[in-house]
This record gives C-alpha cells, structure tokens and sequence, in this order.
C-alpha cells in the first residue's frame, strides 16, 4: 500500500514522538497507520507499508493490544487477522492512562512505601528528616494523581470530554473564589 504523503508524515512524526514518549518507534508508526487508515489492516500489509520485519510488527501489534488500543478483526473470505485502532480518542487515552498507571506509577508507588518504611525506626540525621518529608510529598501528590484517575476512569470517554473542556472555566472560578 501506498501512503499519501499526509499519512507518511502522520506515522513519521508519530514514530519521532513515540520515542519522546517513551515508546518504540514501530509501535507509534503502527498505531499511527491504524488510527488514520479508514480500514483494519492485516500484519503483512503493515509490514510491507511501513518496510518493517514481520517479527517487528508481530511483537508492536501485540503491544498495542496489551494497551488495549488495538484490537483484532476479521474479514469475511480472509483468514488473516485484522488490526483496527480504536477510533474514540477519549478512550484511547483512559486506556493509555490505565496502562501508564499500572507499569509506571503502581511501582513507584510501591517503591515510595517501602524506602519511607524503610526510615521507621531509625535514628534520624538531618539528611533523614530531609529524605523523609521529600518521599511523603511525591507519594501524597503521586496519590492524589492516582485518585483523581480512578474518579476519571470510572466516568464515560463522553463525560472526560466535558470535564475536560470545563477546564478554563473552571480555572476562572476557582481564580475568583481565591481572590485573583
């Protein structure tokens, strides 16, 4: 297949800031192709589009399925599998977030809980006092960050849209109420 030069651009810049974001190259050209292309796509189409190795694709695929920002479909008379994105952006960012909450924030979380357990009962030097209230700081913000996505989570991509677009009003009542 034959990308626009509009969609070659998407899945190159998608694949520069995926790594920005952490994430494999391939993995955001992928997800890029997906989510821009109107129809599901099988592995060897992605991997002939995007000149990858079927292993590369293979491994990417499965990644964004462990996301759960692509899913598996099929085509009748086509014994292939079928990739499609997910075309809500709300929910492909609740499941982006979900994912980065369980492989980035539950283990520091647990990782803050055990060094600040760790500092009980010992005999505390400045630099332990100073240790001490940094680690109760990140873990009370990394706690509410968490808490506020579970309230998020729990609500429809639909309603994360309007909170979210309540923002600036938002900040211009709370400004008030605080005498700004």
């Amino acid at each position: 297949m034959q990308l626009s030069p509009a969609l070659e651009n998407l899945v190159l810049h998608w694949g520069k800031m995926g790594t920005r974001w952490g994430i494999n190259r391939s993995v955001a050209q992928i997800y890029a192709l997906l989510f821009f292309h109107p129809d599901p796509l099988p592995a060897d189409e992605i991997t002939e589009t995007l000149s990858l190795s079927r292993s590369n694709v293979s491994t990417s695929l499965r990644e964004l399925q462990n996301w759960g920002i692509v899913t598996v479909t099929q085509k009748l008379g086509d014994s292939r599998d079928h990739f499609k994105a997910l075309e809500d952006v709300w929910e492909t960012f609740q499941n982006i977030a979900a994912e980065r909450r369980r492989r980035e924030f539950e283990p520091t979380l647990d990782n803050l809980h055990e060094s600040l357990e760790s500092l009980e009962g010992e005999g505390k030097g400045d630099n332990e006092l100073y240790m001490e209230e940094r680690l109760s700081d990140m873990l009370e913000f990394l706690e509410a960050v968490v808490s506020w996505h579970n309230q998020i989570r729990n609500l429809s991509p639909s309603s994360v849209q309007k909170l979210a677009n309540l923002g600036t009003k938002i900040q211009k009542i709370l400004e008030i109420a605080n005498g700004k």
